[in-house]
C-alpha cells in the first residue's frame, strides 16, 4: 500500500476522521479566557476543518500543523478566502517531532490525531510547549461499552489495541499532570455526516479508479471494513473530547 494512493482515497473529504463544529465550540468553551492573545497550536490538522471553526469562533492566534503538504495549501487558501490569514498559519510539520520553542502556546489542540503518537508520549511532549495552566484539547476513541462483541473487539485489536474506556483515559490525563477541565462524548453524527459518507462515496470511486491493483483493492477493503463494524456497533465505541489543563511538571519521562 502507497502512501499516494492513502492520500488519493482521501482526499476530497470534508475532513480527515470523526467531529463536527458543535463539539469543537463545545469543546473551545472549556477554556477559559480565550483572547486575541492566545496562541494555539493545533495539530495534526488535516485540511483544516477545526481550524476553521476556531478561528471564526475566538480571536485567538492559531498555528495548525500536518504532514500532508496538499491538506496544508488547501486550509492556508481557505484561510485567505475567509479572511483569516493574519489569525492562522498552516505549515507542513510532523507531530512527532514539534520544533517550537517552550512555553510557546496557550491551548494545544488535537482532534482525531493524538493515536499517532499515544495519549500519554503526546501529554508528556506537549506540555513544554504550553505556558503555565495552558489547556489541551484533544479527541480519541474509547470504549462506551464494558462488554462489547467479539467481532468488534478484533477489529480494534487489530487496529488500535490502545483503544481504552473514558475512565482509563482521564487517570492518564491525571499521570501526565494535568486536570480534567471537562470531557464528553461526540455524537454519531460526527461520525457519519461529514466522515464517514463521504468516505464510503469516495471508496466506491476509488475501486472504480484501480481495477486489478491488489494494493488499492486492499485499502479500499479496510476502509469499507472500519465503516462496516461503526455502522454494527457504534453503541460500543465513539469519540470522547478531553479538556485538560497543565497543573504541575513531572519528569521528561512517560508515565
Amino acid at each position: 500500500m502507497t502512501t499516494t494512493l492513502f492520500f488519493e482515497l482521501f482526499s476530497g473529504l470534508p475532513q480527515q476522521g470523526p467531529g463536527d463544529a458543535a463539539s469543537t465550540i463545545r469543546a473551545l468553551s472549556l477554556v477559559p479566557g480565550v483572547g486575541p492573545e492566545t496562541r494555539i497550536l493545533d495539530i495534526g490538522c488535516g485540511t483544516g476543518r477545526q481550524t476553521r471553526v476556531l478561528s471564526q469562533n475566538s480571536p485567538a492566534r492559531i498555528v495548525a500543523i500536518d504532514n500532508h503538504p496538499p491538506f496544508v495549501d488547501e486550509l492556508n487558501r481557505e484561510a485567505s478566502r475567509l479572511g483569516l490569514a493574519g489569525r492562522v498559519e498552516s505549515r507542513v510539520a510532523d507531530m512527532r517531532s514539534l520544533d517550537f520553542a517552550d512555553a510557546s502556546f496557550d491551548v494545544i489542540w488535537c482532534e482525531g490525531a493524538i493515536y499517532n503518537t499515544g495519549v500519554e508520549a503526546s501529554l508528556c511532549d506537549w506540555r513544554r510547549l504550553l505556558v503555565r495552566g495552558g489547556h489541551v484539547a484533544f479527541t480519541e476513541v474509547c470504549w462506551t461499552k464494558p462488554d462489547p462483541p467479539a467481532e468488534c473487539v478484533s477489529f480494534w485489536e487489530q487496529e488500535y489495541p490502545a483503544i481504552r474506556d473514558t475512565a482509563a483515559l482521564l487517570t492518564a490525563i491525571d499521570a501526565c499532570g494535568y486536570e480534567t477541565v471537562g470531557h464528553f462524548m461526540l455524537p454519531r453524527s460526527a461520525w457519519w455526516d461529514d466522515y464517514y459518507r463521504p468516505l464510503e462515496r469516495n471508496v466506491t470511486e476509488f475501486r472504480a479508479r484501480h481495477p486489478g491493483r491488489p494494493e488499492a483493492r486492499e485499502l479500499a477493503d479496510q476502509c469499507q471494513r472500519e465503516i462496516d463494524i461503526w455502522k454494527a456497533y457504534s453503541d460500543c465505541y465513539g469519540y470522547a473530547f478531553f479538556v485538560a489543563r497543565a497543573i504541575k511538571n513531572l519528569s521528561s519521562t512517560h508515565p
